[in-house]
């Protein structure tokens, strides 16, 4: 027995010295050397399971093979690349370990966790900074990721199914791409509510472009960013306009109607600037009212902010949230007048309902001309498939119902004798009829039926005065 295994010898040395040659090829990442000693361990268990050196040696080779499991997933988790990745998805196959629907779940939990890593190592005090660069991120490597898993994994439907095939292996991925992409409108959506400042237009176009680029590999997502920007673009005009309303009331607080304003008290003609072709003018006599001025100026820079990113399915939310302001001013000017009516002395009086003029006849109209600038009546009948004529018929769709911001100060505007345009026979261009409900002065436009029926009162009137006119005698007559 000696004598056979001082002969063995060498052979023996080898077999006993497999666990440490499996280890040093592991930790140096010897991986096909590795591979072969694990598959000829498998083959000596399988001869000589019973022995307990060779049980021994299995158990070690087994300890080896859990690191070089452990090695080859931590590679997925880092910065590698497609022929890497290639190497290492091989290994793991090969080892033996995880069926293919496993294999493709631990690919994507360890590429995923890389990503976050990138991602929560991002500085997220600027919202917009933090936004743009989550895009490049997502950009960049969620499309290296699909690039690599499709490289590597077939969705593809095998021609001979198995038997035992109860998972669904391509919707394995299908479900984790919608995952990441809900977790990109989820941090999108967030740091769009901390505010960007006027810098909206520019985070829609690179998300916009940001969902073209993966619709190459089939998963654009455009059509869930609309709604999303339109949210955030309607609650910062909202809270915009909110902060106009608030300042308005301080300075109402503080008002007083002691000084008379310029146009009124000055004999020189004010120049009004010229308006430019495509540009809207702002009434220059709300300059005597500092409150309506400020106003008006707060408001036309919530306008501006929105233009920049402006859907045209905010016209009637926009139309009823500036309707909703506007009819808060007029509370608060109504407020104002039931607290200083009492110490009014005429003069005051005067200037109170000029103040209230101002705000009737310049402020409403000209916000009025604003929304329709912002949101074009032709645009919206394009868009509902009905003639510009009818749109307003569909309610505050990018116009204001100034019959009923007005109608609280009615006893302190002056009367003006006015009628209601709906005569269907009106024969004005478009862009002279006034909003739904805007009241106009009966002198402003003639109807046809009105135009016809005046030149035939003239005629008979003519033929009457002709008829009733004495002739003078002729010199040829007798």
């Amino acid at each position: 027995m000696n004598s056979l295994t001082l002969n063995r010898h060498t052979e023996i040395l080898e077999i006993l010295e497999i666990p440490q040659l499996m280890d040093t090829c592991v930790r140096n990442a010897y991986y096909e050397e590795a591979l072969e000693l694990a598959a000829f361990v498998k083959r000596l268990e399988k001869k000589h399971s019973n022995i307990p050196v060779i049980q021994g040696i299995v158990n070690e080779v087994c300890q080896s093979a859990q690191l070089m499991l452990n090695q080859l997933i931590q590679q997925l988790r880092t910065n590698i690349q497609l022929p890497a990745c290639l190497r290492v998805i091989g290994y793991l196959r090969r080892m033996d370990v995880f069926t293919e629907a496993e294999l493709r779940i631990k690919f994507l939990q360890a590429r995923d966790a890389w990503l976050k890593s990138i991602l929560s190592s991002l500085a997220d005090e600027d919202p917009y900074f933090h936004i743009t660069k989550t895009i490049e991120t997502y950009r960049v490597h969620l499309f290296d990721i699909i690039t690599q898993y499709r490289a590597i994994f077939s969705d593809e439907d095998p021609l001979l199914p198995s038997a035992d095939q109860t998972i669904n292996e391509g919707a394995i991925f299908h479900g984790w791409v919608v995952q990441k992409v809900l977790e990109f409108l989820h941090i999108l959506e967030t740091n769009l509510h901390k505010g960007v400042g006027g810098r909206l237009d520019s985070l829609l176009g690179q998300c916009m472009y940001f969902g073209l680029s993966f619709s190459r590999v089939g998963v654009d997502f455009r059509g869930q960013l609309a709604p999303m920007f339109q949210r955030v673009a309607m609650d910062t005009f909202a809270k915009a306009v909110q902060d106009s309303v608030d300042k308005f009331q301080e300075e109402m607080n503080l008002y007083t109607l002691i000084s008379a304003p310029a146009v009124l008290s000055s004999s020189v003609p004010m120049t009004l600037p010229s308006n430019q072709p495509g540009t809207l003018q702002p009434p220059m006599a709300l300059l005597d009212f500092a409150p309506l001025a400020c106003f008006l100026n707060d408001i036309l820079v919530a306008f501006n902010d929105l233009r920049l990113c402006c859907p045209i399915a905010l016209a009637q939310d926009v139309a009823l949230c500036l309707e909703a302001a506007l009819l808060k001013v007029t509370k608060i000017i109504l407020a104002f007048h039931r607290a200083e009516e009492t110490a009014f002395s005429g003069r005051e009086r005067e200037l109170f309902v000029h103040f209230c003029v101002a705000f009737a006849e310049d402020l409403v109209p000209y916000l009025n001309r604003c929304l329709q600038v912002l949101f074009p009546p032709a645009q919206i009948a394009q868009i509902l498939g009905i003639p510009p004529t009818q749109v307003h018929k569909y309610g505050s769709l990018g116009c204001l119902d100034v019959a009923s911001i007005l109608e609280a100060l009615a006893f302190i505007l002056p009367k003006k004798e006015i009628v209601l345009a709906t005569d269907p026979g009106l024969n004005v261009d478009f862009k002279d009829v006034p909003p739904p409900g805007q009241l106009i002065e009966s002198t402003s436009v003639q109807t046809s039926n009105e135009k016809v029926q005046e030149g035939e009162r003239m005629q008979m009137e003519l033929t009457a005065d002709v008829q009733s006119t004495p002739q003078e005698p002729t010199e040829g007559s007798g």
